[in-house]
Order: structure tokens, then C-alpha cells, then sequence
């Protein structure tokens, strides 16, 4: 399996369709065909070689729609950046995984020095965005116009196709290798449930394309021949309009967006008829907000899909039908026909339907390793199961409900921080002696970042002034929202800090530590 087979055929069966919208650009996939084989030629021409890392630090566009085609049509690798990270960040991921050359926007041409500061290795900057070409950058347009085409270098199989960087748990982001079987086969089995998304449908990217489940959803696009619309980033009025004008059938969010469209004044005011497939994820969908969701698009049907980038994302799907009962809303659905799950106890044995324990799963979608930690790949891969950190149990019929986060990390806005990054940036405060992050029931954004800080002995410090500290180390999502002051955390015998004493004063005793 390769990423770039879809749009092969999509080209011989119907190379007049439409392939991608954005702004007042149209194109066909016969037009999408001959720029990626241009662009893939522009790459090898500046030097990209079988395997070579190749990144994109852009907001949503046709451009990055093409990228994801020509990097591996160049027999490289795409290494999407997320928009959200600061300069340290960024530049922490490009050194690691060796990105010499990289993809930008308008957005982001004021942080290349700042990148270049980080990593002098970042050796070619290319701009993607609209207008003229900054100074020191190549063109993206001219590249496309003056390359000569090459052949598809027909990179596939258990070849790598992409290096996704998440969240760590020490603190530092780690590089999460998928190859073109993994990311084909998640988008294939997602689709064989019928209920996902419709062949040569309109496909609106509305979450940022730097995230999995963004590129999932892209890849199963890919595979139906759809048309992709692109907004540069989630707006509700953007995207309602979006949708509206373009005639949109299908659209990844989370519920966080489909919130805020929802109870947006002007969503009544738009024609969403043509909408035929919501899919979200990172948390269930309150009652509240699905009936009011299931009111505003009226045509569609919602799934809901659980997995982690690690899992190319897809492991489980709770279908449309399944969510008119009320019970099965708050679960994160059955696994899906490419994965096996199961929930284990600490010595990696099945546990009784029913039974909380750590949710695992196996099959063609997950990932090759971390890049670079082979021991944290090994542990994470034990016994040939993706250990994903999340505590959970499964019922009787096969549904799996998700309660807790081993991995003592926090979905916001769907967005995954890890705690230990927010407490790594606090305890540079001259003023922290400990602290704890967790996260805690939020209405917008589900679980919000949350602090728990013990001063220095005559120390002074406010909310604000923390969080602003930790600005020059995390991204804007990642930073606590609130800070509690405490004389002490509560601790375990062996010294360890009970973040579930923490998290009981702000979580309802209903067996749920998460959203």
C-alpha cells in the first residue's frame, strides 16, 4: 500500500473531478497530478534523498494537500509541524528527527530566524503561502513552474510515510513513525463500516492538517476520491460558510468546535443539507450538545472515533445508530475490522468484561516505533500491543468506555498535554517548589489545564505571572488555565504525588477521572 495510489487512480478513473478548493483556487486531479510530480521533482533537485525528513509548518491549504503527495512521491518522508508549538519546540523536533528542509506559510515567516537560531541545520526554507516570496526562501509556485516532473518513487509498504511529533511524558516530544501500510489500513478499515464518509463526496479540513486525525481523515478522502476543501484554520462562521458554499458531505472536529457552531447566532442562517458525515473525536459528545448538533445538521450522521497518533489514529468507532442511546454515548465504541482491543491488568492479562484496566491494541495500523527510543518504543509495543496509557473497561457486547489516563495526560480542546510539560515549564519559576498538572472539567473545552503549585518557602506568585512564565517554553494550549496555591501535595508512600486525591475535588464521583 502507498499514500500516493489514491490519487493515481483517481486520476485514471476521473481526472477531470475536482480535486481541491481553497480560496478562489479550484483544481483538478489531473492539475493536482502533474504539480506534486513537478514538486516531488523540485525536492529531489534540492537534494532530497530516499528517507530524507521533510517538514511543513503551514495553516490549512491546496499547498499542504500537495506536500503530503510530493513528499513521498520524492521518496521522503512528511513531517507536519504543529502551528501551536513555540520556537523551542519546533525547533526541538526538527533537530531530532534531521528536517533540513521546510514548507512555510505567511503565518510563520516571522519564526524562521527563530527556527534557524534552534537548528542551523535547517538548511532550505520553502514558502508556501500567498503572495510574494519572502527574502532568503524559495518559492514554491516557481519551483512547481520550472521543475521537471519525476516518476513516483512508489515509497509504500512498511516504508515510513510519516514522523508525527506528540506530546512526551518526561517533557519533550517524541517522533511517532507510521508507515503507508499503517495510515492506508486505518483509513480502509474505517471505511469498510460503511459510515464514515461517501465516495467522491467534499471533504472539508477544518481541523489543522498538521494533526493525525486531520491526515486520517485526508487518507481515507484519498481513498473515495473525494474533493478537499480547505479553510486555513476553525472558525464556526468560516466553516459554516464553508460548508454551505462548497456543498460540504463530510468534516472531522471535535466537540469543541461542534459546539461553538452550533451555538454560533448565524448557524440557522446557513444551508448545511449537504452535510452527510460528522466525524470527531479526543472526547464523547455531551447529550446537551449532540441534540443540539443533530438539530443544526440535520442530514448528517455522527461517529465517533477513539484512537492516538500512535495508532494511525483509528481503533475504535461508535457509529451513528449507536448514538441514540444514552449509555452507549458516553463509550468510545467497538473496535474497528483492522484492530483487535482489549483492557489488561499491570501484568498484561485480559481482565473480566466490566473491570478497569489499561486499554491495548494490536494490528496492521500500529505505528513502527518512536523515533530514535527504542527502549520507549519496546515498552510501549510489549507483547506486540500498543499500550495506550488510557484506563478504561469493555462491556459485555464489546463497547469500551474510557475512565482515566494512565498516561496522566489532558485532552483540551482536543489537544493532548502532557502533564509533565506543564510541570516541567513551571518548575523553572523560581518560585515553584513542586507542583502537579491535571486536568479538570471544563464546559468549552471539556478538561482545562490545571496547576497545583506549593511555593517556596517566602515566596510570592500569582496565577497570572505563572502562566505567563511558562509562555517562553509550551504553547499557548498547553498552559495551565487555573493555579490552586497548597501547602502540600498529597503524597503516596513511595513519594509519589496522588494526582487522583487532586483530581476527586473537581471530578464527580461517577467513576470518570476524564472527558
Amino acid at each position: 500500500m502507498q499514500i500516493t495510489q489514491a490519487l493515481h487512480r483517481a486520476c485514471q478513473q476521473d481526472a477531470d473531478q475536482v480535486a481541491t478548493i481553497y480560496l478562489d483556487r479550484t483544481r483538478t486531479m489531473a492539475e493536482v497530478i502533474d504539480r506534486v510530480a513537478r514538486l516531488a521533482g523540485a525536492l529531489r533537485q534540492l537534494g532530497v534523498r530516499a528517507d530524507d525528513r521533510v517538514g511543513i509548518l503551514s495553516l490549512n491549504s491546496d499547498r499542504y494537500h500537495e506536500y503530503l503527495l510530493a513528499v513521498p512521491w520524492a521518496d521522503g518522508v512528511f513531517t507536519p509541524v504543529n502551528v501551536r508549538w513555540t520556537p523551542a519546540e519546533i525547533g526541538f523536533s526538527l533537530r531530532e528527527s534531521d528536517t533540513r528542509v521546510l514548507f512555510v506559510d505567511q503565518a510563520f515567516v516571522p519564526m524562521v530566524p527563530a527556527l534557524k537560531e534552534q537548528f542551523p541545520g535547517l538548511e532550505t526554507v520553502i514558502y508556501s503561502g500567498e503572495g510574494d516570496c519572502p527574502e532568503g526562501m524559495l518559492d514554491y509556485e516557481t519551483l512547481v513552474a520550472e521543475a521537471t516532473p519525476v516518476e513516483d518513487a512508489c515509497r509504500g509498504g512498511q516504508q515510513m510515510a510519516g514522523l508525527f511529533y506528540t506530546g512526551g511524558t518526561t517533557g519533550l516530544p517524541k517522533g511517532v513513525m507510521l508507515s503507508h501500510d499503517n495510515m492506508v489500513v486505518s483509513a480502509l478499515g474505517s471505511l469498510s463500516t460503511g459510515q464514515f464518509m461517501s465516495p467522491r463526496g467534499r471533504l472539508l479540513h477544518a481541523a489543522p492538517m498538521f494533526h493525525m486525525a486531520d491526515v486520517a481523515s485526508w487518507t481515507a478522502g484519498m481513498q473515495l476520491g473525494c474533493t478537499h476543501v480547505m479553510v486555513p484554520s476553525f472558525t464556526p462562521l468560516g466553516v459554516l460558510a464553508a460548508i454551505s458554499e462548497h456543498r460540504i458531505t463530510a468534516t472531522l472536529l471535535v466537540p469543541t468546535m461542534i459546539q461553538l457552531m452550533v451555538d454560533h447566532p448565524e448557524a440557522t442562517s446557513h444551508d448545511l443539507s449537504s452535510m452527510q458525515n460528522v466525524l470527531y473525536g479526543a472526547s464523547p459528545i455531551s447529550d446537551a450538545v449532540l441534540e443540539r448538533a443533530r438539530k443544526v445538521f440535520s442530514s448528517a450522521s455522527f461517529t465517533q472515533a477513539y484512537g492516538m497518533t500512535e495508532l494511525s489514529p483509528v481503533t475504535t468507532l461508535l457509529l451513528p445508530d449507536e448514538h441514540d442511546d444514552p449509555v452507549l454515548r458516553r463509550c468510545a465504541g467497538r473496535a474497528v475490522p483492522h484492530a483487535e482491543v482489549r483492557i489488561v491488568d499491570p501484568d498484561d492479562q485480559e481482565v473480566p468484561r466490566g473491570k478497569v484496566g489499561q486499554i491495548v491494541a494490536r494490528g496492521d495500523h500500529v505505528m513502527l516505533g518512536y523515533w530514535n527510543r527504542p527502549e520507549e518504543t519496546a515498552d510501549a509495543l510489549r507483547g506486540g500491543w500498543m499500550h495506550t496509557g488510557d484506563g478504561g473497561y469493555m462491556d459485555e457486547n464489546g463497547y469500551v468506555f474510557v475512565v482515566d489516563r494512565i498516561k496522566d495526560m489532558i485532552v483540551t480542546g482536543g489537544e493532548n498535554v502532557y502533564s509533565a510539560e506543564v510541570e516541567n515549564a513551571l518548575a523553572r519559576h523560581p518560585a515553584v517548589a513542586s507542583c502537579a498538572v491535571i486536568g479538570v472539567p471544563d464546559e468549552q473545552w471539556g478538561e482545562r489545564v490545571h496547576a497545583v503549585v506549593v511555593l517556596q518557602p517566602e515566596s510570592v506568585a500569582t496565577p497570572a505571572e505563572l502562566t505567563d512564565f511558562c509562555r517562553d517554553y509550551i504553547a499557548n494550549y498547553k498552559l495551565p488555565r487555573s493555579v490552586a496555591f497548597v501547602e502540600a501535595l498529597p503524597m503516596s508512600g513511595a513519594g509519589k504525588i496522588l494526582k487522583r486525591e487532586l483530581r476527586k475535588v473537581h471530578w464527580a464521583e461517577d467513576g470518570r477521572q476524564v472527558q
